[in-house]
């Protein structure tokens, strides 16, 4: 709270005396000329006196005399005159601020965002309109969410790491500053005036410009605006420290940085290529480093022949942030509970699940514990036969067997098993898989599907080397849709997974001062293997599986076609957002996309159609076990939200091996790493098994009789599912798309639990 008052402070003294960091960087950054700086000047308004010395002020000196005539304009209009005077541009976004300019944009949005409010707050009785209360609010969303990107997303994508800190720390300075304004009442008296305003006129809004409204007021209500003075102000203490603590937790995460040092003998069973990837101990010769970063973690995990190399290992990965993460983790429970009673709620899990598909933990509950216990009879034959692998190895080696499958030998006997049980070697198989050849197969069924082009752009202004930029155009009108960033190879303080970041949202409504419509923006950020000078980067399969999901996420990203920022893209529910994304992952296990989006690292060659029917046949490999911890991290993640304080480590424990029967090895922790419980996915995890259901739904339904590529169904789907986001209920989505009310069938057939 300190923090925040002394950067308000220090902007209203920038504001007073010059020009912050943030508008000085933008001034350089038009060609380091006073020419350039004065044609904005100019474009703005601002009357130019020395103008007649250009050649006699340099730049820095030119900014200064600007002092308060520029301060006095608004950070967005500033924002888009800076980019006319280069130039055209569809988005706010900047990746090149340094520290103090993110630092300084933090306090213009702030400062934006609270004249905007006022704004709201200070219409007159009798005056209220949707254009001075609910579309102000929708303007504001709109034109500072790029903004807000700018200054966030570099805490997970930037090299530097000054500017990786002062960007988590300008999140946690702005975060703080809407977790106060998502609870002033003045604002929400005034939408509820209008409301009434609206009521007794008899007249009504659109339908997505009332759901903006009941959104809105949802929210507001939800931060405890209708309780009193004193649960108002813990919620808002609660608020503010638990956005804190999760931006940390995922900083802990992305700082996270452990390697552990193996020689090659102790690498045994991996293949050449993945060795000489690995980073070389100095002055150790046949030594190599082995990050915890899935490229390199992952592959030690399915095929090192060396026990205690993966026991070590599997230690390390699941320990990572155990120190700092338990007690973040722990204090989050306890802060939630204490929230959703104050709120009136039993506990959290009630709390999130009362606005999602859901709407009730029990129902959660039974869900998950239903299908676990389907599961059962997968599970027991699959732990049976991954026992006897384990025997049968330990005997050939002459080593004590001792009779259980432990976390650093589950991985391992599960790809050994998928092995000999289905003849699928995905070492061999991921010859058919570089990244390259991938990404164009997968872009020519997007494209085709979704009727899109893309196409890269050359010369982008990226946050890294490794970093694409592409535009997605309609293929009927070369209209432009969106951009999209990739970003896919591991680097030091990059985010550690695979995910998709809405970087602009999309939206159609024009705001109150006519501006035009956004575009949206997305970037996946992943961290599949670099190629080397000698080797292309080659996929396993279930990475293909991830890339065509992660793909996905930016298509509904992109696609989207709403009149509100609010509901664009992939802001659905919670325990829907997962489904548009899982659908799309059956075309990895199809005959024709395989074909599409795999040529052989040697002679281009195609992968055999025997391959195919092999792989397609191993779908369901192992589906009892690899299912079952998808439902426990689900009901840990229900169990912790539905308690005042949980030991996490015990819990864990405990639900691992009563579901799962693999014991969690000593002193590890792995919640200190599930990045889903610090970020947006509290109480919601099992949104991955509840959206399955609808995904297997739509995919058996609409696409895979031989309309995988059809672009009329892609159109169909384009349009009801992704085009709409959040600007309706999910369910009435599906219905739209299925003609009918969605059903489990596909969704068993697909686990192996129905025929």
């Amino acid at each position: 709270h300190l923090k925040f008052l002394h950067l308000f402070k220090e902007f209203a003294r920038l504001m007073a005396s010059g020009v912050n960091a943030f508008r000085q960087q933008c001034l350089k950054s038009l060609g380091g000329t006073v020419t350039a700086a004065a044609a904005l000047c100019k474009r703005l308004g601002i009357r130019d006196d020395i103008a007649q010395k250009l050649q006699t002020v340099s730049i820095d000196e030119y900014i200064q005399t600007l002092g308060p005539a520029i301060n006095d304009v608004p950070v967005e209009v500033f924002d888009d005159a800076v980019r006319q005077t280069v130039g055209p541009s569809q988005t706010r976004l900047r990746f090149d601020l340094s520290a103090p300019a993110i630092e300084a944009l933090s306090a213009e949005i702030i400062s934006r965002s609270k004249a905007i409010e006022d704004a709201v707050a200070n219409v007159q009785p009798g005056f209220h309109t949707f254009e001075n209360t609910v579309l102000a609010l929708a303007k504001q969303e709109k034109m500072l969410s790029p903004l807000i990107t700018s200054i966030d997303f570099m805490q997970h994508v930037h090299t530097d790491k000054e500017i990786r800190e002062a960007s988590t720390a300008a999140d946690k300075i702005v975060t703080s500053y809407f977790v106060e304004s998502g609870m002033r009442k003045d604002v929400y008296q005034s939408l509820l005036s209008f409301k009434s305003s609206l009521e007794n006129s008899g007249s009504s809004l659109d339908p997505e410009s009332t759901r903006l409204m009941e959104r809105y007021l949802r929210d507001f209500r939800r931060n405890g605006l209708e309780c009193d003075e004193d649960v108002q102000s813990r919620v808002q203490a609660i608020q503010k420290e638990i956005a804190q603590l999760q931006i940390q937790f995922q900083s802990n995460l992305g700082e996270e940085d452990t390697k552990l040092i193996f020689k090659k003998s102790e690498l045994d069973g991996l293949s050449e290529d993945f060795i000489s990837k690995l980073t070389p101990v100095p002055d150790q010769p046949s030594t190599f480093y082995v990050s915890l970063k899935y490229p390199e973690v992952l592959p030690v995990m399915k095929l090192c022949k060396v026990e205690l190399t993966r026991k070590q290992l599997e230690a390390a990965f699941n320990s990572r942030c155990i120190d700092t993460n338990t007690v973040i983790l722990e204090r989050l429970l306890v802060l939630r509970h204490e929230k959703a009673k104050l709120l009136g709620y039993t506990d959290h899990a009630s709390y999130v699940l009362e606005v999602r598909m859901a709407k009730d933990p029990a129902i959660v509950k039974e869900f998950l514990e239903s299908l676990n216990k389907k599961l059962d009879p997968l599970a027991a034959v699959e732990m049976k036969e991954l026992l006897e692998l384990k025997k049968s190895e330990k005997q050939a080696k002459n080593e004590p067997f001792d009779g259980r499958i432990n976390m650093w030998d589950f991985s391992y006997y599960l790809n050994l098993r998928e092995k000999q049980k289905y003849d699928i070697d995905h070492e061999q198989l991921k010859s058919y898989f570089p990244l390259q050849v991938v990404l164009d197969g997968l872009f020519t069924i997007y494209q085709k599907m979704l009727s899109l082009n893309f196409t890269k752009v050359p010369n982008a202004s990226v946050w890294h080397e490794d970093v694409s930029l592409y535009t997605a155009t309609n293929t009927k009108d070369d209209a432009l849709v969106g951009y999209f960033y990739l970003d896919l190879h591991p680097r030091p303080g990059k985010y550690g997974h695979a995910a998709v970041f809405g970087l602009q949202p999309q939206c159609n409504k024009n705001g109150i001062d006519g501006d035009a419509p956004q575009i949206p923006v997305a970037a996946m950020v992943a961290n599949f293997s670099k190629p080397s000078p000698t080797s292309p980067s080659l996929l396993r399969h279930q990475e293909v599986v991830t890339l065509f999901h992660e793909f996905g996420h930016v298509m509904h990203q992109l696609c989207s076609n709403v009149e509100y920022a609010k509901f664009s893209g992939t802001r659905v529910e919670r325990d829907f957002v997962e489904c548009p994304s899982q659908m799309l992952e059956n075309w990895c296990w199809e005959a024709v996309p395989l074909s599409i989006m795999s040529a052989h690292i040697d002679d281009g060659s195609k992968i055999p159609d025997g391959i195919i029917t092999k792989l397609i046949a191993s779908k369901t490999a192992n589906a009892g076990l690899t299912e079952k911890r998808q439902i426990l991290f689900g009901l840990f993640d229900q169990l912790i939200h539905s308690r005042a304080e949980s030991n996490t480590q015990v819990v864990l424990s405990q639900l691992q091996q009563q579901i799962l029967g693999v014991p969690v090895t000593p002193n590890t922790n792995f919640a200190a790493s599930f990045g889903h419980l610090a970020g947006g996915y509290d109480s919601q995890y099992y949104g991955y098994m509840w959206s399955s259901v609808y995904s297997c739904d739509m995919f058996a339904s609409r696409f895979k009789e031989g309309k995988l590529l059809d672009p009329i169904v892609g159109g169909e789907y384009r349009e009801m599912i992704l085009a709409r986001g959040g600007s309706r209920d999910a369910m009435d989505s599906l219905k739209q798309f299925l003609s009918r009310e969605p059903n489990e069938v596909a969704f068993l057939k697909a686990k192996g639990l129905q025929k």
